[in-house]
């Protein structure tokens, strides 16, 4: 198959060669793909996209891949990239940013059996000043999450725009220099974000009819997480446009929070991996504390060190103190800080090891899921459990909600709010293949537990020689030096 789409582009590119300088003209658009592990089909989408005249170049956007998407993007003809953050709309930003014409066109890098020319389609309207922003309409309507959240929601707060077929679609048209000025969310509700901002901003849309459209479906488990991303995006634009004037968003934005950092859902995204890493965060993953480098961005420093040199409060206790520090604190500086943390070297590199060799890699810790969530995607994580803060009109009210995986089952247990807790949860999934290998990477007293549990335990730079005295748990001084042993054991375990 792949020396089919080589050979195709190759005779293509030769037939223009005789009107190399009309092509040169007609040329316009950068075509940007968003990739994850799309090896698949990506080469036949990068074949598809190149053969149209409207195309100048072709950008995949690769979203840490762990086949080949990247090695047979580049074998295709496009111009590979590494997104600089885990997360459809970083990628299309990233893209946008990239692209050297001012026509950006979105193709999703799954698509297959695609009519000829849909490239020169969806310009056309920008070409001829008709459009700013294009959507692409395709089939004869949307999927559930279109059709049940998407649609019902724009025909309520932006009854002008409920005559779109696929508000939710991927594959779009736009100037880059639009795009420059609207804001890419990181998760489902990116498509559903670009074009209310479009819209709002003033730009003249536009819909092309691009036929009928294959892709692979949206997993089931993903569907309910996505709708409320994109419920969150459209709440977001109409409260900003004066056109909401409910409380209930804040109670939607909780929701959607909940859903990403329950465990039923981590669960559900296992999707028959037998192999489990989990990651300490403070420490570990990052040198550095989160709460503590919040506490010196908002001036909480001296009252957080009294709170942590407070050893008669118990865990839960001590952990709600330490929130009610971040009262009246803007979401904003909260993730600002989760995206300026230092991570440690060789971090992403083990963790996109790992996930090749079949392990499915969390965050898991005792801070807050609004940085651990930040802190899993900038190191290509497939999941994060931490407590959950709640924010009103997205200002923290102080109110910590612990996670109840990390709670045990029985009452009486020695381990009130541990990590290992969480890790029972994956050994007592009924899921089909059970968790066969588990890796803990830890460096404090709080991670003991897990990492007596785990087959497998490390500890890098530990803050108490208790661990380096635990039979089972290994020293290294960087994560590069587990790669070439993870993926041996991971092999090994999988052949058993």
């Amino acid at each position: 198959m792949k020396s089919k789409y080589r050979h195709w582009v190759f005779v293509k590119r030769k037939k223009n060669r005789r009107t190399h300088q009309q092509r040169d003209s007609n040329a316009c658009a950068t075509v940007v793909i968003p990739a994850l592990n799309e090896a698949k089909r990506i080469q036949e989408v990068v074949a598809y996209a190149l053969a149209d005249s409207a195309t100048a170049e072709v950008i995949v956007v690769d979203d840490s891949s762990i086949d080949d998407t990247a090695m047979l993007a580049r074998q295709a003809g496009a111009k590979v990239m590494t997104s600089s953050m885990l997360g459809k709309g970083v990628s299309m930003r990233d893209g946008a940013a990239a692209a050297t014409h001012d026509l950006v066109v979105y193709l999703d890098g799954d698509l297959t059996n695609l009519r000829p020319g849909i490239v020169t389609s969806l310009c056309l309207p920008l070409l001829n000043e008709g459009a700013d922003f294009v959507k692409a309409r395709f089939g004869r309507g949307g999927g559930r999450v279109t059709e049940l959240t998407a649609k019902p929601m724009l025909k309520v707060f932006f009854p002008e725009l409920a005559h779109l077929a696929q508000p939710l679609g991927g594959i779009i048209a736009a100037r880059k220099r639009l795009l420059q000025t609207i804001r890419f969310e990181d998760d489902y509700g990116v498509d559903a974000g670009l074009l209310l901002d479009a819209h709002l901003a003033g730009a003249k849309l536009a819909e092309v009819d691009i036929g009928l459209l294959e892709h692979d479906s949206q997993p089931l488990q993903d569907l309910s997480l996505m709708a409320n991303e994109v419920s969150r995006a459209i709440f977001d634009r109409a409260k900003k446009a004066g056109r909401l004037h409910v409380e209930q968003v804040t109670a939607m934005y909780e929701n959607q929070r909940q859903v990403a950092a329950g465990i039923d859902y981590v669960l559900s995204l296992r999707r028959g991996r037998r192999c489990l890493l989990l990651l300490d965060m403070d420490g570990t993953v990052t040198p550095s504390r989160f709460a503590l480098e919040l506490a010196r961005n908002t001036g909480n420093e001296a009252a957080l060190v009294q709170l942590l040199d407070t050893p008669h409060d118990d865990a839960i206790t001590r952990s709600e103190r330490i929130a009610e520090l971040f009262r009246f604190i803007h979401k904003q500086q909260f993730e600002q800080v989760a995206r300026t943390l230092e991570i440690r070297p060789g971090v992403i590199e083990f963790v996109k090891q790992a996930r090749r060799a079949g392990f499915m890699v969390g965050v898991v810790s005792d801070s807050y899921f609004v940085a651990a969530d930040i802190i899993r995607r900038r190191i290509f994580a497939d999941f994060a459990l931490a407590h959950t803060l709640t924010f009103d009109g997205e200002v923290c009210n102080g109110q910590l909600q612990i996670n109840p995986a990390f709670l045990p089952d029985d009452v009486n247990s020695v381990t009130p709010i541990c990590k290992s807790n969480a890790m029972r949860c994956f050994l007592t999934d009924k899921s089909q293949p059970p968790i066969e290998l588990i890796w803990a990477v830890g460096d404090n007293l709080n991670d003991l537990e897990m990492l007596r549990l785990a087959d497998n335990a490390f500890v890098i730079d530990p803050k108490s020689p208790k661990l380096l005295e635990e039979p089972g748990i290994t020293l290294i001084s960087e994560f590069s030096d587990l790669v070439e042993l993870l993926t041996h054991e991971a092999s090994e375990s999988i052949e058993a």
